[in-house]
């Protein structure tokens, strides 16, 4: 490598694993690593460990866990640390200008979408919901907005038609992290300039919220789809049936044929959440415009299964779903 540079790296989640491990193999030198607060989790609500705190700690990496960076002591430990650079990626800690300010080289993020569409929180799950055919990731400067820093590295992928937010997050994050070497790389020897976001095309990812996961079957089929592929492995699209919650992990849209029976009609009109006859093992519903053919789904306190398997134990041939 041609400079080795002082990095503190900031982040959480499971997400941000693949660009710590990278930039420690890249031989830069990871003075400090800062993750939130461990927090309670499970049933006994005991303290739980993050996936970077984890990493970090297996690497023999030192771990700071301020509660928030806005404090001046917070600020003077991150400074005595002397950082050529702080890299951010899913930190979930707001950082104030004192530490953008801080390292020589400022602060860069790795942010999961083509900005400047979908800054925000939830950028890979609602680029599925809208349909979004591409995405990726952007390298960027972080200043005082939201996602609205210059950009210094941008790397494109497809959006495959069965692709789940999950399958979607973790190939956005090895992706993520070969981008982020390259950006470092470039920002040490000096070749790499920021570049300004284009200022049109700007949406907002909100944060996803659980009740998002209910189905309305009146929507399109493509639509729930979606749906169920963005909520995949969080929250889970779901539905009611006999008053019970039903999770659905594993869904696709098909076009209605000579091989299928209308879809659920009363009175000559279509009835949104219908199961209709289908074949052996197959459950096709009825939505506001075609067809969704459910393929693996999970009643409360049950475990997940086949739409064959659940079937077999839960005959629902003419009930309606919702």
């Amino acid at each position: 490598m041609t400079s080795r540079l002082r990095i503190v790296f900031a982040g959480t989640p499971e997400f941000s694993v693949p660009a710590l491990e990278a930039l420690h193999a890249a031989g830069h030198e990871i003075v400090a690593v800062y993750a939130q607060p461990d927090r309670p989790a499970g049933r006994g609500r005991t303290l739980g460990t993050g996936p970077v705190k984890r990493r970090a700690l297996e690497l023999g990496l030192r771990v700071e866990q301020p509660p928030s960076l806005k404090m001046a002591d917070a600020v003077a430990v991150l400074a005595s640390f002397e950082p050529d650079l702080m890299v951010v990626v899913a930190y979930g800690l707001i950082l104030p200008q004192a530490v953008l300010d801080l390292p020589r080289l400022g602060c860069v993020n790795i942010h999961a979408s083509l900005l400047p569409r979908w800054r925000g929180a939830a950028p890979i799950q609602r680029s599925i919901l809208a349909g979004d055919t591409r995405t990726g990731v952007t390298i960027m400067k972080m200043d005082a907005g939201l996602d609205t820093g210059p950009m210094l590295l941008i790397r494109e992928t497809g959006i495959a038609g069965g692709e789940t937010a999950g399958s979607l997050h973790d190939r956005l994050a090895a992706l993520g992290a070969d981008a982020v070497v390259e950006a470092v790389a470039g920002l040490a020897a000096g070749s790499l300039l920021p570049v300004p976001q284009p200022a049109d095309g700007a949406t907002y990812a909100a944060k996803i919220r659980k009740e998002e996961a209910m189905i309305d079957w009146a929507s399109p089929a493509p639509a729930i789809a979606r749906q169920v592929r963005a909520f995949n492995p969080w929250p889970v699209a779901e539905t009611r049936w006999q008053g019970r919650q039903l999770r659905i992990w594993e869904a696709r849209h098909i076009t209605e044929n000579a091989g299928l029976p209308a879809p659920g009609t009363a009175g000559g009109r279509r009835v949104p959440g219908r199961v209709i006859e289908a074949g052996p093992g197959r459950l096709v519903v009825s939505t506001g415009q075609g067809l969704l053919e459910v393929d693996r789904l999970q009643l409360a306190g049950r475990n997940a299964m086949t739409a064959a398997e659940f079937l077999n134990a839960n005959p629902l041939v003419g009930e309606t779903l919702g």
